[in-house]
């Protein structure tokens, strides 16, 4: 019993201290990247204001209280890509493939995801990582929590841009995708590593960068 235990309680330690590595790794890397992102996309990020501003005058950057680490709340940056009062009523509402609520300039950034790129500053505030589950408003987090508690879990990781469920899955208009969504995510959690991430990364940006949407 006395070997048992030291040998659950070494694979405990040599566990530990790998997590500990990868985190550190994977937060440097969150730093150095999301400084190189928000310097690279600048230019793009210019003309992408000048036109929301050119199309209706309204404001550029859209802010979302979503939930995120250890299950707290955190405010999402975005540029705009719906009309100024597109949830009037404060009541949140799902995305649409074809909303009709979508701006000309916003559909066209959210086919491509360039809407997202304000989260670089997300993540080099910490709120967010490159890779990880995609956060949810608490509307949408409880109804999900309603039908599986699992999602409870996802609070252990940062939210992501990036994501197995974002490449694969697309973007959620429904339960059921939102649900398909929650099951990649805590099949990530549990295979998560430096490689997967790095990988994650390479097949989203190729995705992106030839144009296909997803």
């Amino acid at each position: 019993m006395r070997i048992l235990a030291t040998y659950q309680l070494n694979n405990f330690l040599i566990y530990s201290d790998i997590m500990t590595n990868y985190n550190f790794i994977k937060r440097s890397l969150d730093i150095v990247l999301s400084i190189l992102g928000i310097i690279i996309t600048s230019p793009l990020c210019l003309v992408i204001y000048l036109l929301i501003k050119r199309e209706d005058g309204g404001p550029v950057i859209f802010r979302q209280e979503r939930i995120g680490y250890g299950g707290k709340p955190f405010t999402i940056y975005k540029f705009r890509s719906m009309i100024i009062e597109a949830e009037k009523d404060d009541k949140p509402v799902l995305c649409q493939r074809n909303d009709k609520r979508m701006t000309k300039v916003g559909y066209f950034l959210r086919e491509h995801h360039l809407d997202e790129i304000p989260q670089l500053w997300n993540i080099l505030k910490g709120d967010m990582s490159l890779v990880g589950p995609r956060p949810e408003r608490k509307f949408f987090v409880d109804r999900i929590i309603s039908v599986n508690p699992d999602y409870k879990l996802l609070y252990k990781l940062r939210p992501g841009i990036f994501s197995p469920a974002t490449l694969y899955n697309g973007y959620t208009d429904t339960m059921e995708k939102m649900l398909e969504r929650l099951r990649m995510d805590l099949e990530y959690m549990r295979n998560k590593s430096f490689w997967l991430d790095v990988k994650i990364i390479y097949l989203t940006l190729t995705s992106l960068l030839t144009g296909k949407k997803f």
